[in-house]
């Protein structure tokens, strides 16, 4: 006889969301030609402007030698520029440039008018209180704490 479970795992109810979510956002994301990577970079970079290409890696989860091609490819387009550290010459510090600013705008519009699609489900408080637990939970990974 299978156990009562209080609620199903976060990861069963999110997985197929996330699914979801991903294939709405490839057709915009081709439509501005542009990754889904280098999407990731230029939210991350119009976060925080000039970073080195390792601390960027990191924080979308990218593997830094794999990363360097999709690097390319924005710098190319004119969306970010990679510039040699004045501290050391070895590292390239990266920043968004307008032009990578305004179509990470598009993109990042176009993304979210789809996203009503779920979010219309819930009403106005709920949709607040949503996303707002949803930007609290993922800023955990840069500060885990585990409570039993």
């Amino acid at each position: 006889m299978p156990s009562k479970a209080r609620r199903p795992d976060l990861a069963a109810m999110l997985a197929p969301l996330l699914r979801e979510l991903i294939a709405a956002e490839l057709p915009v994301l081709e439509t501005h030609d542009l990754s889904m990577w280098g999407y990731s970079v230029l939210l991350a970079l119009d976060e925080s402007p000039v970073r080195t290409q390792a601390a960027l890696a990191e924080s979308i989860g990218a593997d830094k030698t794999r990363i360097i091609p999709t690097l390319d490819e924005l710098q190319a387009k004119g969306y970010i520029e990679r510039r040699a550290d004045p501290d050391d010459r070895r590292v390239r510090l990266l920043a968004i440039t307008e032009t990578g600013r305004e179509v990470k705008g598009r993109v990042q519009a176009a993304i979210q008018r789809g996203e009503e699609r779920w979010l219309s489900v819930l009403s106005a408080a709920e949709r607040r209180l949503f996303l707002r637990a949803l930007q609290e939970m993922t800023r955990i990974r840069d500060n885990p704490k585990v409570e039993g």
